[in-house]
């Protein structure tokens, strides 16, 4: 079971806009952030009716119907308003949202627009969300690379939001979380001003999350805030083993999720024969001296504990005594056997690989499956 430990949020105006159209919810262990467009008022009461629309918490039901109901309902909202009052035509807000579903140990996420939600596990950021934007849309064609869509002139024409027409589209899904995970949901005043790698820095170095949330909306406004900038930030635990609050820094609670994934991730065994076989092939590497080279040269995918696709360093042995020769570094949340075949296969034989080769191919895994733009 889960629990949101502690959560922090801060929204600013930023350097070049006159008014805050951006608008959000905190209420552990639902979490929003609505960035509001239209001109004038009527981003502001796009983005606050979006946020209304959750106020009184999640219906009943399983929590990725419940969200993908209230955005539904916030989007009718906000459309039959921007009818009914011409001062309001046109207007319409993205929407991240997150909920923690603590029974199954999962995050629910809900999203529509060019705002983000994130999640740092070991030292690793993954963006959750992809952008529903022109720029985004162009760069999956392979119209743009990367770094053109980074700096596009058209980077903040977006495809998709609440309110323009009277039905929408809501991409949802739900992400395993472990103790220790750290969640960050933003508009896209703090991603059009500071890359994914200097969030994963501040959130790593930061000493509080309330010190990591001020250090990402200082350091956007530094780069030029061109836009508003609001951030949330959250973590999760075991309420078996709470995170102390005075010692609840990003970086232990990395190293805290790392020890517990450590301690639960297991490759599947592959036979009693086999692993007699690789044991004494593993000893036989030790009495050569090769193993210590060995165990740090070479990396494998394989499954963790929970069925996800797990990037693994090390060697996929288990010798006597419970000593393992291999160290889980990162654990995707695509299911294994989800994966079509000849995908899983590449997954459940645990070739060795270089970590360039097993990087790239889980990052090819997580985008044929849609969790990378």
């Amino acid at each position: 079971m889960l629990r949101v430990s502690t959560h922090s949020e801060r929204t600013d105006v930023g350097r070049q806009r006159q008014a805050n159209e951006d608008s959000y919810l905190a209420r552990a262990p639902l979490f929003v952030v609505a960035d509001g467009m239209g001109g004038a008022q009527a981003g502001e009461v796009a983005s606050l009716t979006a946020i209304q629309a959750f106020q009184a918490g999640l219906p009943d039901g399983g929590a990725e119907a419940a969200i993908e109901r209230t955005i539904a309902v916030a989007n009718r909202n906000i459309y039959d308003q921007a009818h009914n009052d011409a001062s309001l035509a046109g207007m319409g807000t993205t929407i991240t949202v997150a909920a923690v579903d603590s029974e199954v140990e999962h995050v629910v996420i809900g999203h529509v627009g060019d705002s983000r939600a994130y999640r740092l596990r070991d030292g690793i950021i993954q963006r959750l969300t992809k952008d529903h934007s022109l720029v985004e849309e162009m760069r999956r064609r392979g119209q743009i690379t990367e770094e053109q869509a980074e700096d596009h002139p058209q980077r903040s024409i977006i495809t998709r939001a609440l309110g323009p027409e009277p039905e929408v589209l809501a991409d949802m899904q739900s992400v395993p979380a472990d103790p220790g995970d750290i969640f960050l949901l933003c508009s896209d005043g703090l991603t059009t001003m500071i890359s994914d790698d200097r969030i994963r820095e501040i959130l790593m170095g930061a000493t509080s999350l309330d010190a990591a949330a001020r250090t990402l909306v200082d350091e956007a406004n530094r780069a030029g805030g061109r836009d508003n900038i609001t951030v949330i930030v959250f973590q999760v635990e075991d309420p078996r083993f709470p995170i102390a609050k005075s010692s609840g820094t990003a970086s232990q609670a990395g190293t805290r999720s790392e020890a517990r994934a450590r301690e639960r991730a297991k490759p599947r065994r592959r036979g009693r024969a086999l692993a007699g076989v690789l044991a004494a092939l593993a000893v036989l590497l030790i009495v050569i001296g090769g193993l210590f080279y060995a165990t740090r040269q070479a990396w494998f995918l394989g499954t963790d504990d929970a069925g996800r696709v797990a990037l693994y360093r090390g060697l996929p042995y288990e010798l006597p005594f419970g000593i393992d020769l291999y160290q889980l570094k990162y654990s995707s949340a695509i299911q294994t056997d989800a994966l079509p075949v000849q995908r899983r296969r590449s997954v459940t034989d645990h070739s060795l690989r270089s970590e360039s080769d097993a990087t790239s191919l889980i990052e090819d895994i997580e985008s044929r499956e849609g969790l990378r733009g």
